[in-house]
């Protein structure tokens, strides 16, 4: 089969290759053919080394496609299920989530180092799949606890980006900062995850939504998702001033994954509200704050991992707000995909008509 491959960590482009093979079929396994994948701004983040991952490797996290084939052992799918790809499922024994944090079971995890692929041509034979998937190919064989059921009445692409980025970013605003209603609210990084974070503050009941980013056609989405207004970085400190008073608000949330930007987020949170960290950052940069200013502004700092919740939990609320109209997941994928910005690289990641790829600028 076919599959974009990034054969050294640092390298900005993928090459499709034609002789890759999905490999470690059987008991627990499923084999799925897929549909719709996106690229989330993670799998750049290992593509050019700030996320620790093992190359040559497939990228891709995000993904939905149907079953073609089911290991022994394997209960509750069956081949022809629709499914959505969960890069971090939850093994339901371990001590995180026996406490009900599924989010931050680590059984996921063990497979990453496994290469999921194996080439038949010149070069290294075994190739690594992204977070122990690898969806920017026709085929992956994963954990059976990888594959969730979808409704037949949800399009793949939508599933895709279900199962990270939307996620993600809801559950920030809603499980983990659980924004009150009326509250202030700043989001700092607007791409896939931080309109779903504005989404998520909107249905919380936020009264004010500032959305905070360089790119101007970014801003301007952000004010289509739900954002009360959109400002540059640069105007970030008037806005403080003109929409707090100069306090802070009283939520803000880094969607960057950079100490600068995290840094800046706590700087704009008021004393006694919270700082939510989603963005995905690299182990050697470091934020740095003083044990005074910890004490004195009392100041929530709240990590947020793949939204803070139960992900089967919050895919089927997704799933739901979105058919209820409360939630848009159709104007996401507009807001992701621009294919004459993006167009070479199209070029090299399409891997035919079964593939969608939802990509992130």
């Amino acid at each position: 089969m076919r599959a974009a491959v990034l054969h050294e960590t640092g390298q900005d482009k993928l090459e499709i290759l034609d002789d890759v093979e999905a490999v470690g079929f059987g008991p627990g396994k499923v084999r799925i053919r897929v549909r719709a994948t996106g690229l989330c701004h993670s799998d750049v983040s290992a593509m050019n080394g700030v996320l620790p991952q093992p190359a040559p490797f497939v990228p891709g996290h995000e993904g939905a496609g149907e079953i073609i084939d089911v290991g022994d052992g394997v209960s509750g799918l069956q081949q022809g299920d629709r499914v959505l790809l969960c890069w971090l499922p939850a093994c339901r024994a371990c001590p995180a989530c026996k406490r009900g944090q599924t989010q931050l079971c680590l059984a996921g995890f063990m497979n990453a180092g496994t290469p999921n692929f194996r080439r038949h041509g010149a070069g290294p034979s075994d190739v690594f799949g992204f977070a122990g998937t690898g969806t920017f190919t026709e085929e992956v064989v994963v954990d059976a606890g990888c594959a969730v059921p979808i409704p037949d009445d949800v399009p793949f692409d939508i599933a895709a980006l279900i199962g990270c980025g939307v996620t993600t970013g809801l559950g920030a605003a809603i499980n983990t900062a659980d924004v009150a209603a009326g509250s202030s609210v700043a989001v700092i990084g607007c791409g896939g995850v931080g309109i779903s974070a504005i989404q998520g503050a909107r249905l919380k009941g936020a009264a004010q939504i500032v959305a905070v980013d360089p790119v101007v056609t970014r801003r301007e989405a952000a004010l289509r998702f739900g954002a009360t207004e959109a400002v540059s970085p640069d105007e970030l400190a008037d806005a403080k001033q003109r929409v707090t008073a100069g306090e802070g608000f009283d939520y803000v949330f880094e969607v960057v994954g950079k100490s600068a930007t995290a840094r800046t987020a706590y700087e704009t949170t008021r004393r006694g509200g919270t700082l939510c960290i989603v963005g995905a950052g690299a182990m050697d940069d470091f934020l740095q704050l003083n044990m005074f200013e910890l004490f004195f502004d009392e100041k929530r700092i709240l990590p947020s991992m793949y939204g803070g919740g139960d992900v089967l939990t919050s895919y089927e609320r997704a799933i739901a707000l979105w058919r209820a109209g409360r939630i848009d997941l159709e104007g996401l994928i507009t807001h992701r995909v621009r294919l004459a910005e993006v167009n070479d690289a199209l070029a090299q990641m399409r891997t035919g008509e079964a593939l969608r790829t939802c990509i992130e600028i």
